[in-house]
């Protein structure tokens, strides 16, 4: 066998092994993250009475799993921290631990905590009540490692999603994380900055660029009012603009990575690393920043990162540019819809079963 053939063929073997091996590992991660989010999703149920499971667990086929809003409003899915005992909020806290990093949890523990600051900052003309007790917990179908299940955290500035089938955790998107103020400027928290680090991170990759660059990734001088894809159950890429990681130099490849690392290190540490194995094995080099408005502290601003499976949105426009809105969306995995008819189709079980 000529020596060219033979190392072609060593070549492809090692990539097959490779993508075999991040498949591998990539599906124990997904196991391991399901199994602690179905233990925390039955302690929580178990503590409810009759009347609370009931505003708390729905069909997995319910139109309620797929509505989804980051704004406030009066009513929501899932049962909310107002009507639960201590015992049970503590457990409902829990729960979402178990969908999150340590760092996850914090950032949106820290959401939560904004809502007391804003009612103080709105006064008593203001128009919704700011209340930290209105974050609901919505289940949709039976946890466990046998059929498929999900469930949400949801309220002002926060939507979580998560979808589980047979034990393994297939999608945990759209993730939706917001702040108002995005500045404490005033009062005992004066300086939180609870998304300092989606800002910061930007805004330091877009000024490293030079002014040719800056060409490429700024693709209009005015910000949009608020993320392109709003709360739409599904999304499709959007216009490829803004400047390819291909087209940096290593140190703005850095940079590149710490802000998309942001939005990675939010979630729970086994879907993390799966999604960065996956990003490696498919390579950077299609994944583009796109920049819009002004690329100064204060500026009105927006920005995004999109790659061809995966779509990363920041807005800071409302509230004279202290108002953040940030969102992660998958194309073809957003409540697991694709990936659910996929996973039937490869290893069918008969007629799927409606869950309960």
């Amino acid at each position: 066998m000529k020596p060219l053939r033979l190392a072609a063929i060593i070549l492809s073997s090692l990539v097959v092994a490779l993508i075999v091996g991040y498949s591998v590992i990539g599906s124990i991660a997904k196991m391991r993250a399901a199994a602690a989010m179905a233990d925390s999703a039955n302690k929580f149920l178990a503590s409810l009475n009759a009347e609370q499971k009931a505003k708390a667990q729905f069909a997995f086929d319910s139109d309620k799993r797929t509505e989804w809003f980051f704004v406030p409003r009066n009513e929501r899915k899932g049962l909310p921290l107002k009507e639960m005992t201590e015992a049970q909020r503590k457990l409902a806290m829990d729960f979402l631990r178990s969908g999150l990093s340590a760092a996850g949890y914090q950032k949106a523990t820290s959401i939560i905590s904004l809502e007391p600051i804003l009612r103080e900052i709105e006064g008593p003309k203001r128009t919704w009540p700011r209340d930290p007790e209105l974050y609901h917990v919505g289940i949709y179908g039976t946890p466990g490692a046998k059929d498929r299940w999900a469930w949400s955290f949801e309220g002002h500035h926060m939507s979580l999603n998560f979808t589980v089938v047979k034990g393994e955790l297939i999608a945990n998107s759209p993730a939706f994380m917001g702040t108002n103020p995005a500045e404490v400027r005033v009062g005992e928290h004066k300086g939180l900055r609870v998304l300092a680090g989606e800002e910061d991170k930007g805004r330091a990759l877009v000024a490293s660029l030079d002014d040719k660059q800056k060409a490429v990734a700024i693709f209009d001088q005015k910000a949009p009012a608020d993320i392109l894809t709003a709360n739409k159950l599904k999304v499709d890429p959007l216009k490829p603009e803004g400047i390819g990681y291909g087209q940096l130099t290593k140190q703005q490849k850095e940079l590149f990575s710490q802000l998309l690392e942001v939005y990675l290190s939010r979630m729970h540490d086994d879907v993390a690393a799966e999604r960065r194995s996956k990003l490696k094995a498919a390579g950077w080099d299609k994944i583009f920043f796109a920049w819009a408005g002004g690329v100064n502290k204060g500026d009105l601003h927006y920005y995004r990162l999109q790659g061809p499976t995966f779509l990363v949105e920041y807005d800071n426009t409302q509230n004279d540019g202290n108002h953040i809105h940030s969102v992660w969306r998958d194309f073809n995995g957003d409540f697991g819809a694709d990936l659910l008819r996929d996973h039937y189709k490869a290893a069918p079980h008969g007629s799927a079963k409606k869950g309960n």
